[in-house]
Order: C-alpha cells, then sequence, then structure tokens
C-alpha cells in the first residue's frame, strides 16, 4: 500500500465533495491571495523559477511531508521548468526554525499550494509531537490513539496517522489505520452496546459469540458495577478468552486512579486471572501516564485521545530566498539558502 497517494485519493465516501484534493487545496482551501497572485503574475507575464523554503517555530516531530511530497509531485509534473525538492522525512525531531522542505520551481506550479503545506504540516507534526510526549511518559506501555472523536471527520484518519507517527501501536477508525500501515484498527465496545443489553457480561459473552477470533477480548468494565466486581464477573464468565478489561471511570466517579489498577490487578490476580490485562482510558494525557508509571501502576495499554487530538499546532512559515538564482527575501530573514544538511533531495 503507498500511503501518500491514499492521502489524496478523497474521491470516494470519506469526503465525496472533494472529487480532486489537488484542486482543493490550490483552490477552494487556498488563501485567497494566493490565487490572486497567481492571476496577477500571469496578467504580468512572470513566472520566475523561486527557492521556497519552509520551516516550524519550535522543536517537535516532524509529520505530513508524504502528504506534501506527494501534492508537489502532482502540482509540478506540469511546471515551466524543471522543478528540484529537498525534504526531511515523516519521524524525524526538527528544532526551532529548522529547514526542513525546500522548493525549487517556478513560481506558478507551487505558490498556490503554500496554505495546504503549511497546514499539513502544523497540524500532523503537533499531533506527531504530542503522541511522542505522550508515548515517552507510557515508559514502554503500548499507547492507543483515542482521538478521532475529538476532531472532524474529514481529519480524524489523518490525526490518528500522525499519531501513529509519533509512537502509538494503534488508532480506533478503519482509515487512520489503514493511512498508517496497520492490520486493524483498536477497540472492542462502547459504553452504548453495553447498556442496550443492560449487563456487562451479557453484553461481553454475545460479543464473544459474534465478533470473529482476531478481535481482542477487552471488555468494559465501569458501565454498572464497582470495576474490580465487574472484572471478576467478565473474567469468570469469558475465561481464558477474556483478553484484557477496560477502566474508563467518569471524571463524575473521579476517573481511573492508580489505586483502582491495583486493586483490580490483586482482585483479579487472587481470583485466577492473571492472564487479563489492564487497559486504562478518559482523560489521559502525558501527566498523568507518567504519574500511573511512576506510581508502578499495573497497566497494560494506556487509550489516549484528546491530549493527542487538541494539541497545539506547530507554526509552520514559508519564504522565498531566491528568484531566478538571485538571493531575495523579506526584511528580517537572510536572502538566499539556508544551510540545511539533513535534507534530502526527493524530486
Amino acid at each position: 500500500m503507498t500511503h501518500a497517494r491514499r492521502t489524496v485519493d478523497f474521491s470516494g465516501s470519506v469526503t465525496p465533495h472533494i472529487p480532486d484534493y489537488l484542486e482543493y487545496c490550490q483552490g477552494p482551501a487556498s488563501d485567497i491571495y494566493f490565487q490572486r497572485a497567481a492571476d496577477t503574475l500571469a496578467g504580468a507575464g512572470l513566472d520566475p523559477v523561486v527557492t521556497m523554503e519552509y520551516f516550524g517555530d519550535r522543536d517537535g516531530l516532524l509529520c505530513g511531508m508524504a502528504d506534501v511530497l506527494d501534492l508537489l509531485r502532482r502540482s509540478l509534473a506540469g511546471a515551466a521548468a524543471p522543478a528540484e525538492v529537498w525534504a526531511l522525512a515523516d519521524g524525524s525531531p526538527i528544532a526551532a526554525r529548522e529547514v526542513v522542505l525546500r522548493v525549487r520551481a517556478p513560481y506558478s506550479g507551487f505558490g498556490r499550494l503554500e496554505t495546504a503545506v503549511l497546514g499539513t504540516l502544523a497540524s500532523c507534526s503537533g499531533w506527531a509531537t504530542a503522541a511522542r510526549e505522550v508515548v515517552e511518559a507510557a515508559g514502554g506501555k503500548r499507547v492507543i490513539s483515542f482521538g478521532a472523536r475529538h476532531v472532524h471527520p474529514l481529519v480524524g484518519p489523518i490525526m490518528e496517522q500522525a499519531a501513529i507517527a509519533g509512537g502509538c501501536v494503534g488508532c480506533a477508525t478503519p482509515l487512520g489505520a489503514e493511512r498508517a500501515g496497520l492490520a486493524a484498527p483498536s477497540g472492542t465496545m462502547p459504553h452504548a452496546m453495553i447498556l442496550v443489553f443492560g449487563d456487562t457480561v451479557r453484553a461481553a459473552l454475545a460479543f464473544d459469540a459474534h465478533m470473529p477470533d482476531d478481535v481482542l477480548r477487552i471488555v468494559l468494565v465501569d458501565t454498572f458495577k464497582d470495576e474490580p466486581e465487574e472484572s471478576l464477573r467478565v473474567a469468570e464468565a469469558m475465561g481464558e478468552r477474556l483478553r484484557g478489561v477496560r477502566l474508563d471511570t467518569p471524571w463524575e466517579r473521579g476517573r481511573v486512579t492508580v489505586e483502582l489498577v491495583k486493586e483490580v490487578r490483586a482482585r483479579l490476580d487472587l481470583a485466577g486471572h492473571r492472564h487479563v490485562g489492564i487497559f486504562v482510558s478518559g482523560g489521559m494525557d502525558a501527566e498523568r501516564v507518567r504519574q500511573f508509571v511512576a506510581a508502578g501502576a499495573p497497566v497494560d495499554s494506556f487509550g489516549v485521545g484528546m491530549a493527542i487530538a487538541a494539541a497545539p499546532p506547530i507554526g509552520f512559515t514559508s519564504d522565498i530566498k531566491e528568484v531566478d538564482g538571485e538571493p531575495r527575501t523579506k526584511r528580517g530573514r537572510i536572502p538566499g539558502v539556508t544551510p540545511a544538511p539533513r535534507l534530502d533531495r526527493v524530486l
């Protein structure tokens, strides 16, 4: 599977109103002044070869470059003169103001993509950077992205791909998993299903009966009863088929705590269910994950949503540095190509 190509194939049911993603990024989703600049330059008969550089405003983890390069390849395919592109790869750690992308091409070939390029790098790098912080806080325990519900559905899978780039091992949506190259999305059952059944054990047994074997048997245990009690009920009913229990206690009941996790683990172990893992979710962020790890809470996996999905973007900027080979840029910047030895020639 080619991830970059999938990122621009928005002609299916995901975004049926965007028949051509390149056209969308160059036109209706682009700052209008780029179109007006293009019209003005065309009217004046100007289309110089420019060198443009792109950089972020803070340290982080680069993400979104594969999407950007796909757009540039398609846009520059019909350029009036040969194009050259240098870039850092997705997943690269970056420093503030480090050049991550350089394009040398006729301005008409890529000028209208500036909004899309900056926005893609900004959002995806922000998500990936936040995910990396959570993953590092987890100290080797698995982290799964559950943040799709916190963003618009058109960008949820893109956010999840960025979370995987940041080190998460799973995500919730099928398209997010596909974009990230995962075999399948992660997730078992919502509270809604358990509420419809009216009993956690009934819901768990029905789930076990109707789901294929490759779907993990992880059961929510905070819907109707005390979490340790519900964990034991489910473990007794499902036996060895139960892979784990998920604690997602809401803030109205104090959320999941280190002490609660330790109690669930102890009661499962005393009853002979040492094989049952404990999955924790609900308001988790890097600081809370650190607290759980530091306290030795026996958590097997963390589910993290808002802390990744609502991460601030890294502010990316682009500057023309040369025009037809002449060093030229705006005040406050240094004219000419910036030394960037980590860049690789990609086009």
